[in-house]
């Protein structure tokens, strides 16, 4: 009996001292390595955002102008490596680096950068290797290198239409971005929706995980005639050697409903190698810069005049005889050359600065200003690319004499070429102006959403786009660039030649010059804006950019099989 309480004493100490060890065992979680566990049972919690495949961007024929291709970022995971750095850059720096005569300075900055970093486990060595430099580096069977998979954005057509794509960069957040142009404008659509896979510590006891799956980006389809764009961007840069340029752009919009059938510019760049270009290459001068018009304004103010009915296309002109003083200004013709009484026909034809005061006269001050709002020159086109910009106009009040005179002939009135035609494009298609358009149909999966052509304004009747276009086709045929027209094809259009402003004054040798025109002129299938930034060959646009508006216009004919039919 007396060995009872003994036992019991034992059991008694026993539970005791497992009772301490297990407050004690609580007191060390709880409070001296709480710090420790807490940042143990984190690194079980964690939320990935998880983005989706960004919506691709096809041409009007179906063939995608930007897309995605799976690319890999290298990593070196330093605690596995068997080689010195020195002898792992001088076997990986071959593959990943390019071009090849770039590797020398290249692999010195990787090594001083690693040097510098000599606790850091994980180091970044490359970003965005296609498959062939991957597998290349798995060939190598070199431990400590680590690869994570990603889509990035592919263009199939290179630099083709640049500016009207746009890019895809980094945000703040390193998560893709599109900027510029169409990447930019339909970001949200394009990119959809994020995705998130959150793991827990309970769900990591138990092999679960919740996920939200991401939302695959809608594609764009354009209006964009791949062919068309290719033929202006040909034409443009050949335009721009020819002509000794600085830069240029052609604009070829769908008469019957504003759409943009091709958009070419020079100098561009390559969206898949964005970062090796500077920023102000980035912007797109077709939305993004003004310029004044110079003689092609001439059409818009005349055919306001005759849609007022205070001029007829045989009215004449009672002031044409010489030069027009206005303060201490004088206005004269480009030419210097005068037709007295000259029907509103010939001031066209002959672009006669003198002519144009006299129907902005005849129009009037308060007049001429509602047109320019009529035609939407006071607004943004709305256009469906990012980074549109709108020139400030002074209202008419503000106007001097000389500014109310040089307006009717195109300058002292700064437009981006996206407004300027816009609104010409009214003259081709009875009067409406149509808001300009890129993309033609966005697509959900099997769901497809058709965008709204819009219209902006209706500035003409009918009548006065029939007067002025017959105008444009006697400037064709009769006109300074007469020795360009294309025998067979009823054309119309005028020349434009714009000083540029500088410093407050206008230089004397740097010039815009421009063509607009459409056709056929009975029917209009496109219209077309061409200007050259300070072409050295000749200033004047019947000598650069109307050529070169006709070279281009004659390939399309035969490219969409429009048949000539008579002068």
């Amino acid at each position: 009996m007396k060995r009872e309480p003994r036992r019991l004493l034992f059991l008694a100490l026993f539970f005791f001292f497992w009772w301490l060890a297990i407050i004690g065992r609580l007191f060390y979680w709880q409070v001296l390595a709480k710090t420790h566990f807490s940042d143990n049972l984190a690194s079980l919690e964690k939320r990935e955002v998880v983005v989706g495949s960004r919506g691709k961007i096809y041409s009007h024929d179906g063939f995608p102008l930007a897309t995605n291709k799976i690319a890999y970022n290298l990593f070196l995971w330093r605690p596995a490596l068997k080689i010195s750095l020195q002898a792992l850059l001088q076997k990986i720096a071959p593959i990943i680096f390019y071009p090849p005569d770039q590797t020398k300075s290249l692999k010195e900055n990787l090594l001083q950068k690693l040097s510098a970093q000599p606790q850091q486990k994980w180091l970044a060595l490359a970003q965005n290797l296609n498959y062939g430099q991957y597998q290349a580096l798995r060939d190598l069977h070199l431990e400590g290198l680590k690869f994570q998979q990603h889509q990035e954005r592919f263009y199939p057509e290179g630099s083709m239409a640049a500016h009207l794509l746009g890019f895809v960069g980094r945000d703040k957040l390193g998560q893709p971005r599109g900027y510029f142009g169409l990447e930019g404008f339909y970001q949200e659509q394009l990119a959809g929706l994020a995705g998130i896979r959150q793991q827990g510590f309970w769900h990591f006891l138990n092999r679960r995980s919740d996920e939200v799956a991401p939302r695959q980006g809608r594609d764009l389809h354009l209006f964009l005639d791949r062919g068309a764009q290719f033929i202006a961007e040909q034409a443009l840069a050949a335009g721009v050697r020819r002509y000794g340029a600085k830069g240029g752009w052609v604009v070829i919009l769908d008469s019957r409903n504003g759409a943009v059938l091709a958009m070419a510019t020079w100098p561009k760049y390559d969206p898949a190698h964005y970062n090796q270009y500077p920023y102000r290459q980035f912007l797109n001068p077709v939305i993004s810069a003004s310029f004044e018009p110079g003689s092609i304004f001439k059409p818009l103010v005349m055919a306001a005049a005759l849609n007022e009915k205070v001029i007829k296309p045989e009215s004449r002109c009672p002031i044409c005889s010489g030069p027009i003083q206005i303060g201490k200004y004088k206005i004269k013709t480009w030419n210097d050359v005068y037709h007295p009484n000259s029907t509103m026909t010939e001031i066209i034809k002959n672009s006669d600065n003198v002519g144009m005061v006299y129907v902005a006269r005849q129009l009037g001050k308060k007049k001429l200003f509602a047109y320019l709002q009529k035609y939407h020159l006071t607004q943004k086109t709305g256009i469906d690319l990012q980074g549109e910009m709108l020139p400030q106009l002074k209202p008419p009040e503000r106007w001097y004499p000389i500014d109310f005179a040089t307006i009717s002939f195109g300058q002292g009135i700064a437009l981006t070429p996206i407004q300027f035609i816009t609104a010409f494009n009214a003259l081709a298609d009875g009067g409406v102006v149509y808001q300009p358009r890129v993309v033609e149909t966005i697509a959900a999966g099997q769901k497809i959403f058709p965008t709204v052509s819009r219209i902006l304004a209706r500035p003409l009747k009918p009548d006065a786009c029939r007067q002025i276009k017959e105008m444009l086709v006697v400037a064709v045929n009769e006109g300074e660039a007469k020795w360009t027209r294309i025998r067979g094809y009823r054309i119309a259009g005028k020349t434009g030649t714009a000083q540029i402003p500088l410093a407050g004054h206008y230089a004397d040798k740097k010039t815009i010059a421009s063509f607009a025109g459409f056709a056929p002129a009975d029917h209009p299938h496109f219209t077309m804006l061409v200007s050259l930034q300070e072409p050295t060959s000749s200033p004047w646009g019947s000598e650069t950019a109307a050529p070169l508006w006709f070279q281009i216009a004659r390939q399309l004919f035969i490219y969409w099989g429009i048949q000539p039919r008579g002068d």
